[in-house]
């Protein structure tokens, strides 16, 4: 157990209805293995994981990753803030295609009140799916889509770019 310098924080939904269990695993370079399994995900379960890593390997941790989830957030400043916490990419993907949508949709609204062209109407697929997962079609569109000077666009091109890294 010595020489960890890298954990990934997660939950899995087990059995009927919200129960979870938090799962922490090792994910350095070299190793990749699941460390611990606590009951629910709660702020206790994740302060527990530290409790049993303890305080020494703790400070040696370099790097953690895990979700959004404010609770999460918060023990891990807390208990490992000299590691750098790094966010998990499905995650922040879901807020990026969340805040596209919604800016098409504020848009889409402003447009039509403006009488003009309503050029992000059947867009919302075409902006959230991988462009690779597009039908020649769907491709097509998005490129007609990409030639206007619009918010939703600059949001596509960003996610599209984020993707890149």
């Amino acid at each position: 157990m010595s020489g960890i310098e890298a954990i990934g924080v997660d939950e899995i939904q087990w059995q009927r209805g919200h129960r979870y269990l938090t799962l922490v695993y090792r994910i350095d370079r070299s190793c990749r293995r699941l460390l611990w399994i606590g009951k629910e995900r709660k702020v206790k379960t994740l302060l527990g994981f530290f409790r049993w890593f303890g305080k020494k390997r703790t400070a040696s941790l370099q790097y953690i990753c895990s979700d959004m989830w404010k609770p999460y957030l918060k023990v891990i400043a807390r208990k490992a803030g000299n590691a750098l916490h790094i966010l998990d990419r499905f995650h922040i993907m879901a807020h990026m295609s969340k805040a596209i949508d919604e800016v098409r949709a504020k848009e889409t609204k402003e447009l039509k009140e403006q009488g003009l062209e309503p050029v992000l109407t059947r867009s919302r697929w075409l902006l959230l799916k991988r462009p690779e997962n597009l039908t020649e079609k769907q491709g097509s569109k998005l490129a007609e889509l990409l030639k206007n000077n619009l918010r939703t666009v600059k949001s596509y091109l960003l996610k599209e770019e984020f993707q890149l890294l």
